[in-house]
């Protein structure tokens, strides 16, 4: 079997809501990272076999096949494919292992893993807002479902609440490693351990003028528990913030995933390669957990013990998944997110995993690190996991 190597890992600093990436259309924002990828690994853009796009809110501007858009809004040619993809939080990780699979096949070469969300202009929970108002049908889940399951809706809010009960967190354990989230996305700016991932766009100040958009602009260096714990909790009597919970994001990614065949046609250096890939499915009520099951399933299958692993990268969409996480797994705190995560970078969805992933190699390639895991929770229950190699 073919391995499968990551030539480029790619990101846009993500943007606030109503922030600085607040006119980029998403076909054109998913576009720039598509030339990016082309551009700086020296590929032909008509080499490429395919485009396989995450996005989780395919509706509006997101609509009529945003993969395919991407792929018209960008300088590669006509002649290259596309396929848009949905598996919640975890889409563009699962682009990656979509893509790897195709070349690890040897049914493809080269093929671009990526994902976009603006969460500006396609605020989140649309597809399923948009037909409610309108008085069309009556939501994603039918009675047959929630009669299985003893529920009226299934909530990513209510299953982080559900872990944080579980394992006992309090509101100032989670705002502490809220803090340490922004505390490390902050050093890393100012370290600039984001230079090599991140690609610099054209975006707007407050004031509508155009400006340097090449940091995150969710991180606040200057957060403090006394500012957390001003905020109010999500559900009465519970523990979930804003301030311990994700940042609504706007952003893009991508991974440019190649064949050692191409690598070597095409005069291609490699920066990791991919180890390991693994999806499971577990609880959809709770559904923040199954990261746990998955990490477990794969160092199984993998032949790998958790002390293998150099970093971590555990999308922060709630604090409870990655603390409930690291107790599970008996990790090194140190190795997990050491960039900062989603409560200070923001979680774009369907950009998040590739987003992910272009942290994580860049960070193992600048410690000079071997092998990183990448774990999301996912919307359902599900969990994507991906072990890497740097190159």
């Amino acid at each position: 079997m073919s391995a499968a190597y990551i030539i480029d890992a790619r990101r846009t600093a993500g943007g606030k809501r109503g922030g600085a990436l607040r006119d980029w259309h998403p076909a054109d924002l998913g576009a720039s990272i598509l030339d990016a990828l082309a551009e700086r690994s020296g590929i032909d853009p008509s080499a490429i076999d395919d485009v396989i796009v995450g996005c989780v809110s395919q509706v509006g501007e997101q609509s009529f096949h945003i993969g395919r858009n991407m792929v018209m809004a960008s300088s590669l040619p006509d002649s290259v494919p596309a396929v848009s993809i949905d598996r919640q939080c975890g889409s563009s990780q699962q682009a990656v292992h979509f893509a790897a699979q195709a070349v690890m096949s040897g049914t493809q070469d080269v093929v671009i893993a990526a994902g976009v969300e603006s969460m500006t202009r396609v605020p989140m929970g649309t597809p399923v807002i948009l037909p409610m108002q309108a008085g069309i049908g009556t939501g994603p889940w039918p009675a047959s479902i929630k009669q299985r399951y003893g529920v009226t809706e299934f909530s990513q809010f209510t299953g982080a609440e559900m872990i944080a009960r579980h394992y006992g967190f309090t509101r100032d354990q989670l705002d502490s490693f809220a803090l340490d989230s922004h505390r490390k996305g902050a050093e890393a700016i100012e370290a600039g351990a984001f230079a090599d991932e991140i690609l610099v766009l054209e975006g707007l100040d407050r004031e509508g003028a155009t400006i340097r958009h090449d940091r995150d602009e969710g991180v606040r260096g200057n957060a403090t528990m006394e500012g957390l714990a001003d905020l109010k909790t999500l559900v009465a009597d519970g523990v979930i913030t804003a301030g311990n919970a994700s940042q609504i994001c706007d952003g893009a990614s991508g991974v440019l995933i190649a064949s050692e065949r191409a690598v070597k046609d095409h005069g291609l250096t490699p920066i990791a390669r991919i180890d390991h890939l693994t999806v499971t499915a577990g609880d959809p009520v709770i559904m923040l957990m199954e990261p746990i099951p998955a990490t477990r399933r794969a160092l199984e299958r993998s032949g790998r013990a958790i002390g293998d692993i150099d970093l971590f990268e555990v999308n922060e969409a709630f604090a409870p998944v990655p603390l409930a996480w690291l107790r599970e797994l008996e990790a090194d705190p140190d190795r997990l997110n050491v960039n900062g995560g989603a409560i200070a970078l923001g979680h774009p969805l369907g950009a998040s995993g590739t987003k992910l992933m272009a942290t994580l190699v860049h960070a193992l390639r600048a410690r000079g690190k071997r092998f990183g895991l990448q774990t999301m929770c996912e919307g359902g229950g599900i969990a994507n996991l991906t072990i890497v190699e740097a190159l």
